[in-house]
């Protein structure tokens, strides 16, 4: 019998995007079960908490077709860990650029020193999606001017809410 073909797509998204979804979405085909789990950084400033990122990760999952096979999750501390824990064999990243590239293989062969097993795999961004990331979704919301070219609608919708209540939006 095969093993269980296993894949977490970790992502310290602030918010994610559709950049984000196309990569699960993608990598949902390769695997029988993806695990797109909401990471913290340490090292990262967020706008948004990880449990609001986790619902904006499953809205994507509830409205995105061929999600069926992806589970929201969320964690903290070492991916590594995280991977073992849910059984899964390799790691999905996202690439969008040469600096993307550097930093996932530092990651990468550091996960492979703590756990020889655990693959990574990285995916090419689209290229339609190659500008969107969560910086520039961060900084036109912030303007108050419309992102639903990088996220979708309902998405959209849970940042203006959040930006609201935290003050950083005038109430609708």
């Amino acid at each position: 019998m095969a093993p269980t073909r296993v894949a977490i797509y970790p992502t310290s998204s602030n918010p994610p995007t559709l950049g984000h979804a196309d990569i699960v979405t993608r990598a949902a085909r390769h695997f029988e079960q993806v695990y797109w789990a909401a990471a913290v950084n340490p090292e990262k400033e967020y706008l948004f908490t990880q449990e609001e990122r986790k619902e904006m990760m499953q809205a994507y999952v509830d409205h995105l077709p061929g999600l069926e096979n992806v589970s929201v999750d969320a964690y903290q501390g070492p991916t590594v860990r995280y991977a073992q824990s849910k059984g899964a064999s390799v790691l999905i990243k996202g690439l969008r650029s040469t600096n993307d590239f550097h930093g996932e293989l530092q990651q990468a062969i550091g996960n492979l020193g703590i756990d020889p097993q655990l693959e990574t795999f990285c995916l090419f961004g689209r290229p339609d999606l190659f500008v969107v990331s969560s910086t520039l979704v961060r900084e036109v919301a912030l303007l108050g001017e419309r992102i639903d070219s990088y996220v979708i609608p309902p998405v959209a919708e849970q940042i203006y809410t959040i930006l609201r209540n935290q003050g950083l939006l005038p109430a609708k």
